[in-house]
């Protein structure tokens, strides 16, 4: 590319501003993903970036999201994100796009040697400060145990995971950026009205929140009732943003990051 990349700690209303009305190019598809997910180039006034693009014509119908767009959640969730101050999702809009409209991401390049933070361990050598939240075999039944670090930028992701109600935190859609920042992406199944939080990231449950957990809650609260609500009632129902700050509230209650559902699996399949 001749133009400026940008990067992900550069100003987010650059990256707005790009992501808005940056010239598109496709690059090809993301396969693996279960609904279209399109990679592209954009650029404007001599800065470019890459993106991943999610038109909503490409969406598979989810009979228990039956309101709305997996495209307006990502921008919800980037909304949430933005407001609590820890920018742990990239920025994120809703435009047209090459296959009509869509959400369109910025997108993460991981260095090489990032280091891992979520994963497969063996069972019987789980590095020193990481939490075991649930037990595997490999296909010849030897024991591994599904673990992540005990890490602050994985705790604020867990926090904000359950003010989303995420229902697919896998270990694969949280991502190392070169500035050494978390970021969690894919959040089309967040927001529902009843309580669908499945995480790998339950290392913390039950714990009390720390404190800047405890300050960023108290201040979204305030944003919910606000702005913050006025935007996201864009996106989502009337009830899910209610649920939001219920969800919110309840954080506030308890101070302490949420237990494991009874009635719901609490891991994603498959998740990594």
């Amino acid at each position: 590319m001749t133009s400026s990349e940008l990067q992900p700690r550069q100003d987010s209303a650059v990256a707005l501003r790009l992501l808005s009305d940056g010239e598109f190019d496709l690059e090809g598809r993301l396969v693996d993903a279960s609904n279209t997910t399109l990679r592209g180039i954009l650029t404007l006034d001599g800065v470019t970036a890459r993106c991943v693009y999610k038109p909503v014509r490409g969406e598979r119908p989810l009979w228990d999201f039956p309101d709305g767009t997996l495209a307006g959640r990502e921008v919800a969730a980037y909304l949430v994100s933005r407001a609590t101050g820890w920018d742990l999702v990239p920025p994120t809009v809703l435009r047209d796009g090459p296959f009509g409209p869509g959400s369109c991401q910025l997108w993460i390049d991981e260095p090489e040697d990032a280091e891992s933070l979520v994963g497969f361990v063996p069972a019987d050598a789980v590095p020193p400060r990481w939490f075991p939240v649930a037990a595997a075999r490999d296909d010849e039944g030897v024991a591994y145990a599904l673990a992540h670090a005990d890490d602050p930028r994985l705790a604020r992701l867990a926090v904000l995971d359950a003010v989303l109600n995420n229902a697919d935190r896998k270990g694969g859609h949280v991502l190392i950026g070169p500035d050494d920042r978390i970021y969690g992406v894919d959040h089309g199944v967040c927001f529902h009205v009843e309580e669908k939080l499945r995480t790998v990231l339950w290392g913390w449950a039950g714990r009390q929140l720390p404190p800047d957990a405890v300050e960023m809650v108290d201040a979204l609260a305030g944003q919910v009732a606000g702005p913050l609500g006025e935007e996201l009632a864009e996106h989502l129902t009337i009830g899910e943003v209610a649920a939001l700050a219920g969800r919110v509230d309840r954080l506030r209650e308890t101070g302490r990051f949420p237990q494991p559902p009874e009635d719901w699996p609490a891991m994603p399949w498959p998740p990594m």
